[in-house]
């Protein structure tokens, strides 16, 4: 993603207001959607005009494109809205309309609103892996070894897939979200740390001997990723056990440029999951 002109800031904040519209929002409404689509240091609504208030948000961040990122899915995500799924996938179509001249698109992965690019003649969707990655890492990652093993693991998963290298690619992307989900939940839940998985036998299972799937499953159970990504990501899971020339054989599949960038989605949107659960918003 790029950061977006400033007219189609400014369109987009004429979206976000909606004054006089179904979906209008007063200012300390505005101040309230900023901070709960994650942008860090939101002034107060000073009761200055909505739209130039809005505005100068947005332009505070404009150099920022996950801020942005997280700006327009929240604008489209169902659970800014009280009439839910029909308002939010309404004002959905009307920021895309706004983004098509930028090759933007905000698209669904799981149900989770997601930013992506278009194709060249604008016909198709394209995930690509998400930017600004190292400053997301350093705000849900503590372990520097970790975070570089994971920076590493996502730069030679694009190498993979720049070169033509599709089934390592997904394979790496597999990898870094079981990497991932691993040392947030090693991080954040001291009980699975020092103890690892009960299983139903009455014995522990340490978290370092637990699978992908599982790490997806434990982290949906906790609430720290949406149902919709959880299952998107067992796809993830699927083709990343391609490291197993069987599993291949069997699915009788053979991963291309579109499947690669089918499975950067889930990752986009475990990651604005993760972020909206564990980033205090209100501080930088």
């Amino acid at each position: 993603m790029h950061p977006l002109d400033a007219r189609t800031r400014q369109r987009i904040v004429r979206i976000l207001c909606d004054i006089d519209g179904d979906f209008e929002r007063k200012g300390r409404e505005l101040e309230e959607f900023f901070r709960s689509a994650g942008l860090t240091n939101v002034p107060s609504y000073d009761g200055s005009a909505r739209m130039q208030w809005a505005t100068e948000v947005l332009e505070e961040h404009a150099e920022d494109v996950t801020a942005t990122a997280k700006v327009l899915c929240r604008l489209c995500d169902p659970v800014e809205y009280d009439e839910g799924v029909p308002a939010a996938e309404a004002v959905r179509h009307a920021v895309n309309e706004v983004l098509e001249p930028e090759g933007l698109v905000v698209s669904l992965v799981g149900g989770r609103p997601v930013v992506a690019e278009l194709a060249a003649d604008g016909s198709a969707t394209r995930f690509t892996a998400p930017s600004d990655l190292e400053r997301r890492l350093s705000r849900l990652v503590g372990d520097q070894k970790a975070r570089d093993l994971l920076l590493a693991r996502a730069a030679e998963t694009e190498i993979c897939e720049s070169n033509g290298a599709y089934v390592f690619a997904v394979i790496g992307i597999g990898s870094f979200v079981e990497g991932l989900l691993y040392s947030v939940l090693i991080e954040r839940d001291i009980d699975l740390r020092d103890r690892g998985v009960l299983r139903a036998n009455g014995k522990w299972t340490p978290l370092s001997m637990v699978g992908l799937k599982e790490l997806v499953d434990i982290a949906h159970h906790k609430g720290w990723v949406q149902v919709d990504a959880k299952d998107f990501l067992n796809t993830v899971r699927d083709y990343r056990n391609f490291v197993h020339p069987r599993q291949q054989l069997e699915r009788e599949l053979t991963p291309d440029r579109d499947t690669v960038m089918m499975c950067w989605g889930p990752v986009h949107a475990v990651l604005n999951d993760l972020e909206t659960v564990f980033l205090d918003v209100t501080k930088s």
